[in-house]
């Protein structure tokens, strides 16, 4: 498989989170984890495409935590609470605390993303889970229905991406990674 300059891009190592470049890497990351979601989703690989959507969403939420981290401290009722935005929430984005950290994005003007948080996360129990007749360990009975969620959210991963092109130092690798992402989108089935 010949990996291109995006693909390339996303396996050097990140900049530090408060370097000007973070945000820009972490949305190539998220466009090229929900392109791969959807090669994964073609090869009938829908927990591997699940799991990849679930990074797609995690990098583009880290993106717009760091884009947004001074508005967030705001909402933060201790400095306890400021620095664990700075040193934890950002660059980690802790999987048990993305429902928290898209409540606090809502606060600021982040349109429903916490029902995308919530897909996210469904996701992510079907990776591990897979389909679950009984809703016991994943929020998906069959297969078709993952990878329906698959598709929806690596659709609103390219929305949100490309609503950032005026937030963020835009790129010629950002614009293609989008592009490819985009094309992909209308060619999965």
């Amino acid at each position: 498989m010949c990996m291109d300059a995006a693909f390339r891009t996303v396996e050097k190592p990140l900049p530090k989170p408060t370097e000007e470049g973070y945000v820009v890497a972490r949305l190539l990351e998220a466009l090229v984890e929900a392109r791969l979601a959807l090669e994964f989703l073609e090869r009938g690989l829908t927990r591997n495409a699940a799991g990849k959507a679930f990074q797609a969403w995690k990098a583009l939420m880290a993106a717009s935590l760091r884009l947004e981290i001074d508005k967030l401290k705001t909402l933060a009722k201790t400095e306890e609470e400021r620095r664990w935005l700075e040193t934890t929430a950002v660059p980690r984005v802790p999987t048990s605390r993305m429902k928290t950290l898209a409540h606090l994005l809502e606060e600021i003007g982040y349109d429903d993303i916490s029902p995308w948080t919530d897909k996210a996360l469904n996701l992510h129990d079907y990776q591990y889970h897979g389909p679950d007749p009984d809703l016991a360990l994943s929020k998906y009975t069959r297969r078709e229905e993952a990878a329906a969620d698959v598709l929806e959210l690596a659709a609103e991963v390219a929305r949100r991406v490309e609503t950032l092109k005026n937030k963020v130092k835009w790129t010629e690798e950002l614009d293609e990674a989008l592009r490819k992402l985009q094309e992909t989108l209308r060619t999965v089935k």
